[in-house]
């Protein structure tokens, strides 16, 4: 077997390899060049293991060389790096220590979305682009209506407000500007409600989007967001690992006995963080249990911390609705409960 380490660099990449039956092994660097690094893995058997750490602008490399049928395995970067003792750090050594980490079985693979799954984050992301352009709009708006003393905040956007808004009257850049505004604005809303209907309807196939959009507070966006992210639940051992996953558990820096805990970490998809967040104050509006816990907390926390522990409780919980395949409010019961069986993990 052949086992192949990959430094890979969006135009170049470092290569080091090693013949585990002759015991060849050699270096080099290969300059993304058309045709040139295709050449260089057809060289190898089918079956040859590609090590090479998260990054990202790969697709097309991972694509190509496992339409020639080797076997690529991506691993957690930063395990990678702690693997190794030395301080001293360059491209050649850093592939050598991938091949290493192969040949001796301890390279630190993690899970990677299917092509279709990275698929449908493109479209997550795609409308989550578009809908952040438009509130951009929106704000350079209302900017040239408190110019003009008009304070409306969200009424702006109402059938009155906007027909204040147009009658303003502005100078000529100002209001060409506030045209150029309006019409960008529209195509935007066509655009997102388009992206919208798609969400809808990937949800809607999808059964784990379907089983997680039971729990109030949370829609099609957020329930393929966290199907698409958190992938085979059952590479979780505990809940926990997920909130820690997704960066919402405090940075802890404790010693001598003392716990001193601070800010999240922040760790992991900060899409879905932010999607978390949000549905968890639906989920406050529309859930007994949310409500009580959120309101409790305020009386001790700021809001903020409020809000966020609550979006590690609704990730926790959405957790065990795929972990058990249950849905709401049955989920409750299963979450709280010790006692309560963990599928089976074959």
């Amino acid at each position: 077997m052949v086992l192949i380490g990959c430094d890979f660099h969006p135009s170049w990449q470092q290569v080091s390899w090693m013949n585990r039956e002759t015991g060849e092994a050699g270096d080099q660097k290969l300059v993304h060049e058309p045709g040139a690094v295709e050449k260089f893995y057809q060289q190898f058997p089918a079956g040859t293991w590609i090590g090479m750490e998260a990054t990202g602008n790969c697709q097309w490399f991972v694509e190509m060389v496992t339409g020639l049928g080797h076997k690529v395995l991506v691993g957690d970067a930063a395990k990678i790096r702690a693997s190794d003792s030395r301080q001293q750090k360059h491209d050649k050594r850093d592939a050598r220590l991938l091949v290493q980490l192969l040949a001796e079985d301890r390279f630190p693979e993690i899970w990677v979305p299917s092509r279709e799954q990275k698929d449908l984050r493109q479209l997550l992301i795609h409308r989550y682009t578009l809908v952040r352009i438009r509130a951009q709009v929106k704000n350079g708006l209302q900017h040239l209506a408190m110019n003009q003393g008009v304070m409306k905040k969200q009424k702006l956007w109402s059938k009155a407000g906007e027909k204040v808004l147009r009658e303003l009257p502005l100078a000529p850049w100002a209001s060409r500007r506030r045209e150029d505004l309006f019409k960008v604005r529209e195509m935007l809303n066509g655009q997102i409600d388009l992206l919208d209907q798609a969400v809808v309807e990937a949800a809607e196939k999808n059964e784990k989007a379907r089983l997680l959009m039971t729990q109030p507070g949370v829609g099609p966006i957020t329930s393929m967001a966290f199907v698409l992210t958190i992938g085979d639940v059952k590479r979780f051992q505990r809940d926990k690992q997920v909130a820690s996953y997704l960066g919402l558990i405090p940075r802890e820096y404790s010693s001598g006995g003392h716990q001193r805990l601070g800010s999240i970490s922040k760790q992991g998809n900060t899409f879905l963080r932010m999607l978390l967040v949000e549905a968890a104050q639906g989920a406050v509006r529309c859930d007994p249990g949310f409500r009580n816990e959120y309101l409790h907390r305020c009386h001790s926390k700021p809001k903020g911390v409020a809000k966020v522990a609550a979006a590690r409780k609704l990730a926790i919980r959405l957790y065990w609705m795929l972990r058990t395949n249950t849905g709401y409010p049955e989920v409750v019961r299963v979450e709280s409960s010790s006692r309560v069986a963990l599928v089976s993990e074959s």
